[in-house]
C-alpha cells in the first residue's frame, strides 16, 4: 500500500467516524437498518448479537400455532423499530444447540439480548402491547 493509499484509508476512516458522531441516530451511513427478522442459525448467533446492540430472537417451529399466532406482530415490530432493535427468528427444530443452551422448553420464546447478554425471556404468545413493555425497556 501507497503512503497515498494509506492516507485515503485514514482519511475516509475519519470521515465515517465524524459522520457517525454527528449523525441524529449515530449509526455512520454505511450500517444497515434491518427492517425485517432476520434468520438465526445457531452457527450464526453469536456473530449477529455480538453485532447489534439490541436483539430480540423469536425461538418458534413450524408445527406451533401460537407461533405462528405472533409471527405477524414480529413482523410488524421489526419494521416498526427498525434501527433500534433487530429481531431475529430462530427454528428450535432446526437449531437444538441454541434451544438447550438457553434452556427452551417452551415455544413461543422470545429470547432479548442487549449488548450481547441475555437480559430477558418471554415465553408464550402475548399481544404486542405486552410484548413491547417488555422489550422497549432495553432501547
Amino acid at each position: 500500500m501507497s503512503e497515498m493509499d494509506e492516507l485515503e484509508a485514514i482519511r475516509m476512516r475519519k470521515l465515517e467516524e465524524m459522520a457517525k458522531r454527528f449523525s441524529p441516530s449515530g449509526r455512520s451511513e454505511r450500517e444497515e437498518v434491518i427492517s425485517a427478522p432476520i434468520t438465526v442459525t445457531d452457527a450464526s448467533l453469536s456473530e449477529i448479537i455480538r453485532k447489534h446492540p439490541l436483539v430480540v430472537v423469536d425461538c418458534w417451529a413450524t408445527w406451533c400455532r401460537p407461533c405462528q399466532m405472533i409471527a405477524p406482530v414480529i413482523d410488524e415490530m421489526a419494521r416498526d423499530y427498525a434501527g433500534r432493535i433487530v429481531f431475529g427468528k430462530l427454528n428450535v427444530d432446526e437449531n437444538p444447540v441454541t434451544s438447550r443452551q438457553f434452556r427452551i422448553m417452551s415455544i413461543p420464546a422470545l429470547l432479548v439480548f442487549k449488548d450481547g447478554v441475555l437480559v430477558d425471556q418471554i415465553i408464550g404468545a402475548a399481544p404486542r402491547a405486552t410484548l413491547e413493555s417488555r422489550i422497549k425497556r432495553y432501547i
